[in-house]
């Protein structure tokens, strides 16, 4: 049986342990896509935009910037929760993503609790590939609500 899948903010209050969210899929991988992250992103490391300079590095060809698919579960978070309701977001960087791969945005309640006069969550989240591989894991913590601004 598959667990319940939580809708962007309408049903927030209600996240229970299991719980998972909409998954985020992206088109595959290209050039393009990655000269735009440079650009936008300021990293020209050459390794992921020179195809010849990948292959005098041992690679086959170039590859996508990790962080390109951290900003990929950013999304994901953000499109189900307000970004201000984040409270911590944190990767490790387990494979390589290359040209061609359409990669998958998941993410799963593994916790709740309250801190700081919040009920949070916990979610375990990452990024695959269509062939299953993993190439991100990390976690994040959002609050249940967004805090009330205060006005001095």
């Amino acid at each position: 049986m598959s667990q319940p899948q939580l809708q962007p903010q309408t049903e927030l209050a209600s996240a229970n342990v299991g719980d998972t969210l909409p998954a985020l899929e992206l088109p595959p991988i290209n050039r393009t896509t990655l000269a735009l992250f440079a650009g936008a992103s300021g990293d020209h490391n050459r390794i992921h935009i020179d195809t010849d300079y990948a292959r005098q590095a041992g690679a086959t060809d170039v590859f996508a910037h990790g962080m390109l698919s951290m900003a990929y579960l950013g999304r994901l978070l953000t499109q189900w929760v307000d970004q201000r309701q984040l409270r911590q977001f944190g990767v490790r960087f387990t494979g390589i993503t290359h040209l061609g791969h359409k990669i998958t945005c998941t993410g799963r309640v593994v916790d709740r609790f309250e801190a700081d006069g919040e009920q949070r969550v916990k979610l375990e989240i990452q990024t695959c590939n269509q062939y299953g591989e993993t190439k991100i894991l990390g976690d994040a913590v959002v609050a249940l609500t967004p805090r009330l601004a205060h006005f001095v």
